[in-house]
């Protein structure tokens, strides 16, 4: 069959390029230009969800990790490792993220560097046990791999950026500015591998290179000059990664169930844990979906970055509730070293963190504070509240989890019932500015 090939629209000033409705069937080298961030009907691509799955194993991995050490009373070094681990694997995430949605031309150069970010989050992965023991012990981090494996995806961020600086004169000046900090502050993390400090010293670099991490695309993008991501399509892929990290409750709720029927057979605790766990990870599903993410962001884009880099909090804390059914899991089998109390707030501190963390992103991203929804906040952090203290009143873990999947549910009824009213209103309010 021969005929000429339909090709990608470009433009070389103001927002960058829009795809044509037909785009090219190949994959041949092309112009890595900006795309049109009004593009009707954007959505996530195949790449980009296989790119996702990598974050599965990564996720898993310092769930993992942290339950260990959270079972054993190591509270302390359990939160400096998920810490670390978190903010790694999801600002790596971010920075693919939001440089595809504005320039994703799915060309072989552009999978292909897809494909090497995947590699090193693979190899971030497999340095997550060592670093966490060495945390554990207190006296150096062991950071060679985790550093090696978040170098890796950030090297093949920067090939993307000069790239895109020499296809796209109107974003040349930002793409270098993106190529030059972010290949600066590798240099500084893989120079932590060679001098190995203390972990007091590290921790203290951790935080200095991290800052600069998250600083880097804010001042570019305010003071240089501004990329052409899309917001529905950077929504979609927010909430994409939210869905892959509610996979780790999921995942804790069969380890948890497991447990109890390893210890008892199947009993109505089975039932319970079985149902919790399932309510908890469909509710907090739920209530993250009830926020307009794509409508505010495609009016007020400079909203972006507290909207985006808030989602830390989000990602880490759905992550933090897997590990906690985990630990709960570790007390029903009776190998934990903490008591089942202990376990409990494993299990609700996450999940306080996580209803904190999108009332706050809501909060921001409207420019409003609504009584109704401080309301559901403050019932729902009262529901959590009641689960602790039922285990500690005697409850079992099963009963302790299905009433901590209430404290989501508390915000989803009213929602359901008064609480998209009191949306919508803000909505026509915000976009009406």
């Amino acid at each position: 069959m021969t005929g000429s090939q339909p090709h990608r629209l470009e433009t070389g000033a103001g927002g960058g390029a829009g795809a044509s409705a037909h785009p090219p069937l190949d994959h041949r080298l092309r112009r890595m230009v900006g795309r049109d961030p009004d593009e009707p009907h954007r959505s996530a691509t195949p790449l980009e969800l296989l790119f996702d799955l990598t974050f599965v194993v990564a996720f898993s991995q310092a769930g993992t990790q942290a339950a260990h050490l959270l079972e054993i009373g190591h509270v302390v070094p359990a939160i400096i490792g998920f810490t670390i681990a978190v903010f790694a694997i999801c600002l790596a995430w971010i920075n693919y993220s939001w440089l595809a949605s504005a320039f994703d031309n799915d060309d072989i150069f552009f999978r292909v560097a897809t494909m090497v970010q995947m590699i090193g989050v693979l190899v971030l992965a497999l340095g997550l046990p060592p670093a966490f023991h060495s945390i554990d012990e207190g006296e150096h981090l062991d950071n060679g791999v985790l550093v090696g494996g978040y170098v890796i995806m950030r090297v093949a961020t920067v090939a993307m950026w000069l790239r895109v600086a020499r296809h796209a004169p109107a974003q040349r000046r930002s793409a270098l500015a993106y190529a030059g900090v972010i290949g600066l502050i590798q240099v500084g993390w893989a120079t932590t591998i060679v001098i190995n400090p203390a972990l007091p010293v590290m921790l203290g670099i951790f935080v200095v290179l991290g800052t600069l991490e998250l600083l880097g695309p804010y001042v570019i993008e305010r003071r240089v000059g501004s990329t052409p991501w899309h917001a529905h399509h950077i929504a979609e892929r927010y909430a994409l990664l939210v869905i892959i990290t509610i996979g780790e409750v999921i995942l804790g709720t069969i380890l948890a169930i497991s447990a109890v029927v390893e210890e008892q057979g199947w009993s109505v605790e089975a039932a319970l844990v079985a149902f919790g766990g399932t309510a908890l990870a469909f509710c907090m599903w739920w209530v993250y979906f009830t926020m307009p993410s794509g409508k505010v962001l495609h009016r007020f884009r400079a909203r972006g970055f507290t909207w985006g880099y808030g989602h830390l909090a989000i990602f880490g804390s759905i992550a933090a509730t897997g590990a906690g059914l985990h630990v709960a899991a570790y007390e029903i089998q009776g190998v934990a070293h903490i008591d089942h109390v202990a376990a409990m707030v494993t299990v609700a501190v996450p999940v306080g963190v996580f209803l904190i963390a999108l009332f706050a992103i809501y909060s921001l991203l409207l420019r409003e504070l609504d009584r109704f929804h401080i309301l559901l906040f403050a019932l729902s952090v009262a529901t959590l509240a009641a689960a602790v203290l039922a285990v500690v009143a005697g409850a079992s873990m099963g009963t302790g989890i299905v009433l901590t999947a209430c404290a989501p549910l508390v915000v989803i009824v009213g929602y359901e019932a008064i609480g998209h009213r009191h949306q919508a209103a803000a909505l026509h309010r915000a976009l009406d500015r």
